[in-house]
């Protein structure tokens, strides 16, 4: 293996690293926006409202940290600095998003998405919604970035 290799290996890990610890704070975004704890409601009971919302905003921040990666630097530490930057002003306006739309919608959103999402039922019609508001916000900030 050359130093080439190698460096790449790093640089991988390196940006794996932050994509992870991005994900888990949008892991948390979710949490903190409904009620319950989210990893019994989707891994214990089922709630199919609970996984589409989380599932969205996992990949919504997978897109703009793949696009903050593409599109750094050949400096390591200014794309992952970058990449951070980038995946948390998306993850911060996704939650904008989201508080904008609770308020111009009845009941509490967060409440709405996962109490009719349990195992077997359907799916609100407002995570359709939140997601496409997610992947938009996603896309918008990937388009920035580059």
């Amino acid at each position: 293996m050359n130093d080439g290799m190698l460096n790449e290996i790093g640089a991988t890990f390196a940006y794996g690293a932050v994509g992870i610890a991005l994900m888990a704070v949008g892991y948390l975004a979710v949490e903190l926006m409904t009620p319950g704890k989210l990893g019994k409601q989707i891994w214990t009971d089922g709630n199919k409202g609970a996984a589409l919302l989380l599932a969205v905003k996992l990949f919504s921040v997978g897109i703009i940290v793949t696009t903050a990666i593409i599109t750094s630097d050949d400096d390591l530490g200014a794309g992952l600095i970058d990449t951070a930057v980038f995946g948390g002003i998306g993850i911060v306006l996704m939650v904008i998003a989201f508080l904008l739309l609770d308020v111009t919608t009845p009941g509490k959103l967060g409440a709405t998405l996962v109490d009719e999402g349990g195992a077997g039922a359907k799916i609100h019609p407002a995570g359709w919604v939140v997601s496409a508001a997610d992947l938009g916000l996603a896309a918008i900030v990937a388009g920035a970035v580059s």
